[in-house]
């Protein structure tokens, strides 16, 4: 697998690999410096481009943001725009549940037990903070479309403290996930191959015009929508 480009999403991943090293780079092309075996990775508003000799075997586990805070209890700034091995974590716990992932047989075993590890840990993980986890849901029934004065107002907070809690909790900035949330929203209508053009997928999504649309693309997926979607 050589160059395979993820866009940017709302997704932070736990991968548990039993096989070959990923080599992944943020936003460019990996180098041999640039491989990682087990790992967390946080939110990036950008591509990662990922190269594998094709012999990697791994479990995958996606959080939401939220879901990741719980799970690894850290705050998700410090997982942002970088991947971290798991031996880094230094949580004992999760490389226990790694290392006896690895020393499984079979796959059913292997996702029975991260469903019992994931479930059991969430269950007994502190809450995160209501009033973050209310501002990330009213931006993704948004569709990122609200401005973050008046989720700050709401609050009854500065907008420059909910812009640094939400960084923390989070691991971007609103402004960051608000793009990310619409851009996403660009591709879901993208990928159900109606007749719409990105002019209309533009103006559905919130963005200014397809001009705006075409820049945050290739931003946020690493080339322009036409190349990533030529359908559309």
């Amino acid at each position: 697998m050589r160059g395979l480009t993820e866009a940017a999403s709302l997704t932070v991943p736990l991968i548990v690999n039993f096989g070959s090293p990923f080599r992944i780079g943020l936003g460019r092309e990996p180098t041999l410096a640039d491989s990682y075996g087990c790992f967390a990775a946080g939110l990036f508003a950008g591509p990662i481009i990922m190269d594998s000799d094709g012999a990697a075997e791994c479990i995958q586990i996606n959080f939401t943001p939220l879901g990741g805070r719980l799970f690894f209890g850290l705050p998700m700034s410090e997982l942002a725009d970088r991947m971290v091995a798991l031996d880094d974590l230094a949580d004992r716990d999760i490389n226990q549940f790694a290392r006896q992932l690895a020393d499984l047989n079979s796959w059913e075993a292997r996702l029975d037990l991260a469903e019992h590890f994931v479930g059991t840990r969430l269950d007994r993980a502190s809450r995160a903070n209501p009033a973050i986890g209310w501002a990330f849901s009213q931006l993704m029934l948004k569709g990122g479309d609200i401005r973050i004065d008046a989720l700050a107002e709401k609050l009854d907070w500065s907008r420059r403290r909910l812009v640094a809690s939400f960084r923390e909790e989070i691991g971007l900035p609103p402004k960051s996930v608000s793009r990310i949330i619409r851009f996403n929203a660009a591709q879901a209508l993208a990928a159900k191959g109606t007749a719409a053009g990105w002019a209309d997928i533009a103006a559905a999504c919130g963005y200014a015009d397809q001009a705006h649309l075409t820049r945050e693309f290739t931003s946020l997926a690493g080339c322009p929508p036409t190349a990533w979607h030529p359908g559309a």
